[in-house]
């Protein structure tokens, strides 16, 4: 690994439990439906939507207005009536509410340490505001598709985290649950490590979480990776 300065961290299965804090909102709320398969129908329309905004199919779209799409379909495929529009906006902002996994805010403090450490989700900048705030994450700077109104894995969103902060792509390193992001970043000139999240799905979803690139640094979890990094 070459001189990293700044960390960009995915932030949905990455840093937060999206899964686990989904499901319980939704099981709080009785609305008589399987929680589990609830969360994960909501999450399974998140790419679709996305490649509408990225065709051009529909202009810029924020995700928390994406999400709100998804939202009226799988209420409608979970058969799920009666809601206000009130009700509706509040379970939405589920996103805004998601928790930590139990590291997240142990290693980021551990990395902040050393390094700059910034978001770079897809998720837009008030939603992830409120999240770091609801979640204690003690982000340097929030960087959002929004900023660059592009959705990953376009090379603008992480070329864009090197450009904000004036260093070279290859001094950025992406850290991600998801080898699909890290890949679009590598191509990109960033370096990259994986964390494993294997109950990102819930725990009825057993994930991949086997090492696979060579070139990219492979940890359990941030406190892990923060002492990969020697913080």
């Amino acid at each position: 690994m070459t001189t990293i300065k700044v960390l960009a961290f995915d932030v949905f299965g990455t840093v937060v439990d999206w899964h686990g804090s989904v499901a319980r909102e939704v099981a709080a709320m009785g609305l008589d439906v399987d929680a589990n398969a609830f969360a994960l129908a909501w999450r399974e329309g998140y790419v679709p939507a996305m490649q509408r905004v990225m065709s051009g199919e529909l202009g810029w779209t924020r995700l928390d207005d994406l999400h709100r799409l998804i939202l009226d379909q799988v209420l409608d495929r979970f058969r799920v009536s009666g809601l206000t529009e009130e009700q509706k906006w509040e379970l939405n902002r589920v996103w805004h509410r998601l928790d930590p996994w139990p590291d997240s805010v142990e290693g980021l403090r551990r990395l902040k340490e050393r390094y700059l450490i910034c978001t770079l989700s897809n998720g837009n900048l008030g939603l992830l505001t409120n999240m770091s705030k609801h979640a204690g994450l003690p982000w340097d700077c929030i960087l959002s598709a929004e900023v660059f109104r592009k959705y990953k894995p376009a090379p603008e969103t992480y070329l864009g985290v090197a450009d904000v902060f004036g260093v070279a792509p290859a001094d950025v390193m992406l850290v991600a649950a998801h080898q699909d992001d890290l890949d679009a970043a590598r191509g990109c000139g960033l370096q990259t490590a994986y964390i494993e999240r294997p109950r990102e799905f819930g725990p009825t979803q057993d994930k991949d979480v086997s090492p696979q690139p060579t070139n990219t640094l492979h940890a359990r979890d941030l406190v892990a990776l923060a002492a990969q990094l020697g913080c």
